[in-house]
């Protein structure tokens, strides 16, 4: 981390980023020290856990270090509703059972595991007799820690790209107060080490392209955060492979050397993770399909089929597949005279059946979201998914979940993304038209690439989730947009009405950010909208 200058003006602006980080960790902190989930079960009892998809999480991390396991079947099925979580899949494992996982990729867990030993071994405290002990300890290492280092690195940006005080000091500010990744911080989730390890990457770049330096640590470095930014947020696959094809045309050696090997070890890792919890070398949201054709039966079978009966052609295709069937196999009946699962407890295999134009398909079964109680079967409210891509795209960007209106900071980052071509910016262009490549591949992949029951918003969440990854970019093209408004005072108090509009939409969820985005929550009790 440079140091400030003996330049006045730069020590006084070391004195407000520090100020501002400050208040931003300690509010952090302070949040997570008092975090807990609403009162459930009978005893009442509480977590620092507040939602099914960090419970999610958390169930693995305590499988792993206190049964040695990644199946959560005791902790689900359990009567402790604190640990229960609709974001769960089922399939068989190498005992020949099946059990229940969590839908989330393993490696973040697993990772977190290793801290949670660490705290036992330390301390001998668990997750089962002292929650809130352990959990507050993971929360402030996992997510206080690195935003504390995430604003350091963007300091290190602003000095070096920033022009004017007051506009490196608003980026700062925006950084620290007005965007979602500080509400994310009192709970589990991918998207903030997804969002921190896009900023380390960027300032690696930075350095490597701009000021051409060539070690081959950086480059290693790059790859490593690049790599685990799209271990945790698909999307941000298209950051991994344009971060290469850039660092490869400007000095091929050093990143075939550094960068790719680095990018091999995290693959590695996140595949190795996933075998070793699922035996399958594709993550459970690549499970959300029926398997490959085994027979097409007759239309005839559909109505012995919604009675539960077993037709004899069912029994012999099945059979002709190579698995055949135990005497007591059920048929559950998903859609009645639509869709079935043929289900054999004795030996832990299950079909899936469903009714097409002339026929019924036989499949193997291997859409792990669907079984005997499965919220995924009937997702309710927002997680029931939009129906219009138009619509959609409208919310994510515009509406009760908008990217610009809950954070309209933003439109100032748009601005800034057009001067970054400007000569006087130093020819960062390459800077912008990453940014602006990657938001469009981001939104086109959610809007036009995700099915139905997919575009759901993110679930309850503070705000459109599966962007938040793309906030470091966003923070880099602010900056030469605060720094052209600095001398201008109409579009100074219009700069700080945006952040301050952010910062409560930061704000509004930040004891909880499994809630909804006070847009929504407004529109709502107005009654424009309604989710059933």
């Amino acid at each position: 981390m440079s140091q400030p200058s003996e330049d006045p003006a730069a020590r006084l602006r070391w004195v407000a980023y520090c100020v501002l980080i400050v208040l931003s960790a300690s509010s952090m902190a302070g949040r997570i020290a008092t975090v807990e989930s609403s009162a459930v079960g009978p005893d009442r009892t509480k977590t620092p856990f507040l939602s099914a998809n960090d419970r999610s999480r958390w169930c693995t991390v305590r499988a792993l270090v206190d049964q040695g396991t990644y199946a959560i079947d005791d902790l689900v099925n359990g009567k402790d509703p604190n640990w229960k979580t609709i974001d769960k899949v089922r399939h068989k494992a190498s005992d020949g059972r099946e059990h229940f996982y969590s839908s989330k990729p393993p490696l973040l867990p697993t990772l977190l595991a290793g801290e949670y030993w660490l705290v036992q071994l330390l301390t001998g405290a668990t997750l089962a007799e002292m929650p809130f002990y352990v959990g507050r300890i993971l929360l402030t290492v996992t997510n206080v820690c690195p935003l504390i280092l995430y604003f350091l690195v963007v300091v290190r940006l602003v000095e070096r790209l920033g022009t004017t005080d007051m506009g490196r000091v608003f980026v700062v500010a925006t950084a620290t107060f007005g965007t979602f990744l500080t509400t994310m911080a009192v709970t589990i989730n991918n998207h903030l080490p997804a969002a921190i390890s896009v900023m380390l990457a960027i300032d690696l770049a930075v350095a490597i392209g701009y000021d051409g330096r060539r070690e081959i640590w950086r480059f290693a470095a790059a790859g490593l955060f690049a790599a685990f930014a799209a271990a945790n947020e698909l999307p941000a696959l298209s950051f991994l492979v344009l971060l290469g094809a850039m660092l490869m045309w400007k000095a091929p050696r050093q990143t075939a050397i550094g960068f790719v090997p680095a990018v091999l070890v995290v693959a590695a890792c996140f595949f190795g993770t996933n075998y070793a919890a699922h035996g399958s070398w594709r993550p459970p949201y690549d499970h959300r399909a029926d398997g490959p054709l085994i027979a097409r039966l007759p239309e005839k079978l559909a109505n012995e089929l919604d009675l539960e009966r077993i037709p004899n052609d069912l029994r012999e295709a099945v059979d002709e597949d190579g698995f055949p069937l135990s005497a007591t196999p059920a048929v559950q009946v998903r859609q009645p005279n639509k869709r079935w699962v043929l289900v054999d407890q004795v030996h832990g295999n299950r079909f899936a059946l469903e009714r097409v134009e002339g026929g019924i398909e036989l499949r193997r079964w291997d859409n792990w979201y669907d079984y005997e109680g499965s919220y995924w079967l009937n997702a309710k409210g927002v997680d029931r998914g939009e129906r219009c891509r138009g619509v959609y795209a409208f919310h994510v960007l515009f509406g009760h979940h908008g990217f610009f209106s809950l954070t309209p900071v933003w439109f100032l980052a748009l601005v800034g993304m057009v001067m970054m071509w400007t000569p006087s910016r130093g020819g960062h262009s390459a800077l912008a038209v990453s940014a602006l490549l990657l938001s469009v591949v981001c939104v086109v992949f959610y809007v036009c690439f995700r099915p139905e029951q997919d575009r759901n918003y993110g679930g309850v969440c503070c705000g459109f989730r599966w962007l938040f990854w793309l906030i470091p970019l966003w923070l880099c093209m602010l900056i030469p947009a605060a720094d052209a408004i600095s001398s201008r005072r109409f579009w100074r108090v219009i700069a700080w009405i945006l952040l301050s509009v952010s910062t409560f939409s930061a704000g509004y969820a930040s004891l909880n950010p499994w809630s909804h985005p006070w847009i929504f929550s407004y529109c709502e009790y107005i009654q424009w909208i309604s989710y059933p």
